[in-house]
């Protein structure tokens, strides 16, 4: 669980959550019995129905309002009241950060299997922005509880952009963070149309950076070696202007290069999570590229909400999944879905 958290976190690109809290929730129901089992995606029955389940908000109220177990239990039990059926699993929209760790808690009170898979292979800040949303399948049902005792049921929607607009409303309302359940999907949706073996993905990083510390060596190294990255700048953190709107959290950070990149000036956007990234003027790495930055010391991922001035940082890249290459993947996660008037190109392709 400590490198699926740890892992999940760098795969966040600053979103997703700070996984400390929901890993705290998992080991405390571990001790008290409970236990998550995670199962290949490959393995699902056809007509198996998956809860997709997720934290919905800005993460700086995440720091406030620390999650809670129960609370992402019931979106889960409301869709389940809606469909007149129990789910046969659970898993999670998106890897990243404390998201990452999320169906494990759900897991560990119901006893339901964790699929190891997710909708985006990272963090992204809006609902339609997954592999499932790209396919077309069906937005709806869709359920959201708040922290009180209100659950929303959205029972027909015309599509994923549409119940990003209206929970996005109620997220606000409600204090800007929420626990969801997006439309069921089958085993053949998933096997068809997921991204597979994420959570793996997040427990070999994690795993690679914690052996990395045992030995002394660089953990930021380590993650360049088991996640097939690249290192674009290593700087000091000397500018963050953040801010809290309508359930996102939006901003820049601006890093000075020390060492090999002193004399430079590294700029990263975000919008929960980092969107673009700026080497003085010139974009050089831009959503679906995965922008990773990490403690330069500790291999530690950091995020949107927690980065501030004096950190030293390490700006990395990772391949984003090939589903979000096409050109209706392009359309939903490339820079123009986040107000940059860029073409997508790969900092992969860039450095061959």
């Amino acid at each position: 669980m400590q490198a699926l958290a740890l892992g999940a976190w760098i795969l966040g690109t600053g979103g997703g959550g700070d996984p400390y809290h929901k890993l705290m929730n998992v080991l405390e129901l571990f001790k008290s019995g409970g236990g998550a089992r995670l199962i290949d995606p490959r393995g699902l029955d056809d007509a198996a129905l998956v809860a997709v389940l997720s934290t919905m908000g800005a993460p700086l109220v995440g720091q406030e309002r620390i999650p809670d177990a129960q609370h992402a239990l019931r979106p889960l039990r409301a869709m389940e009241r809606h469909l007149g059926r129990p789910f046969d699993a659970v898993m999670s929209m998106e890897i990243g950060g404390g998201n990452g760790v999320h169906p494990m808690m759900v897991a560990a009170l119901t006893g339901y299997p964790v699929v190891d898979a997710d909708g985006m292979g990272r963090a992204y800040p809006e609902l339609q922005m997954t592999s499932f949303a790209v396919a077309g399948l069906a937005p709806a049902p869709f359920a959201l509880s708040d922290i009180r005792a209100n659950d929303i049921i959205i029972s027909q929607a015309l599509d994923t952009g549409w119940v990003e607009r209206i929970s996005r409303k109620i997220t606000a309302e409600v204090g800007s963070t929420a626990a969801i359940c997006m439309a069921p999907r089958t085993g053949a949706e998933i096997k068809a149309h997921g991204i597979l073996d994420t959570a793996t993905q997040a427990i070999v990083l994690g795993e690679a950076v914690m052996e990395a510390r045992r030995a002394h060596g660089d953990p930021v190294e380590a993650i360049l070696v088991a996640g097939g990255g690249i290192k674009l700048f290593t700087g000091k953190v000397v500018d963050v202007d953040r801010r809290a709107t309508e359930g996102f959290l939006r901003g820049q950070a601006r890093i000075e290069g020390l060492g090999p990149d002193a004399g430079g000036l590294f700029t990263v956007h975000f919008q929960n999570e980092f969107s673009v990234g700026f080497c003085g003027a010139t974009p050089v790495v831009m959503t679906p590229d995965l922008i990773c930055v990490v403690d330069s010391v500790s291999g530690d991922g950091i995020g949107t909400d927690v980065i501030r001035y004096g950190q030293r940082v390490t700006v990395l890249a990772l391949r984003g999944p090939a589903c979000f290459l096409t050109g209706a993947g392009l359309a939903t996660v490339g820079p123009r879905a986040f107000g940059f008037d860029l073409d997508f190109r790969s900092v992969f392709e860039r450095q061959g």
